[in-house]
């Protein structure tokens, strides 16, 4: 059964960090690039940053590069977002996806709220 489970999400002041983390099971994690997304309420859900199988290529959304890092234990099937210097604007469910040739699964997501 294929699961990405996350946590770590919850109520932080502006200016706090989070380190929101994925567990994944079911599936070939290191074969599988994974992301982080965001969707705030009436907004879509956007891309917040992305990792290669094995780590050697990220991105991210031009509002969360500097503050956030993504990363990934293939050893754990983990992939993490460290979030520093959160802002109001940050606030919105956060979502892990895993992505390979054929196959997509998206977590049930964890709230994130900045809030002072």
């Amino acid at each position: 059964q294929v699961q990405l489970v996350e946590s770590g999400g919850g109520l932080v002041q502006p200016g706090g960090s989070l380190r929101l983390s994925c567990a994944a099971s079911g599936f070939t994690f290191n074969t599988n690039a994974m992301s982080w997304h965001r969707q705030a309420p009436g907004k879509e859900r956007e891309l917040v940053a992305s990792i290669s199988t094995f780590g050697s290529s990220t991105v991210y959304a031009d509002s969360v590069r500097g503050r956030f890092t993504i990363s990934r234990d293939n050893a754990k099937n983990t992939v993490y977002l460290q979030m520093n210097s959160l802002k109001t604007e940050d606030t919105a469910v956060y979502y892990c996806k895993a992505l390979s040739p054929g196959f997509i699964y998206w977590g049930q997501g964890t709230q994130v709220t900045v809030s002072s």
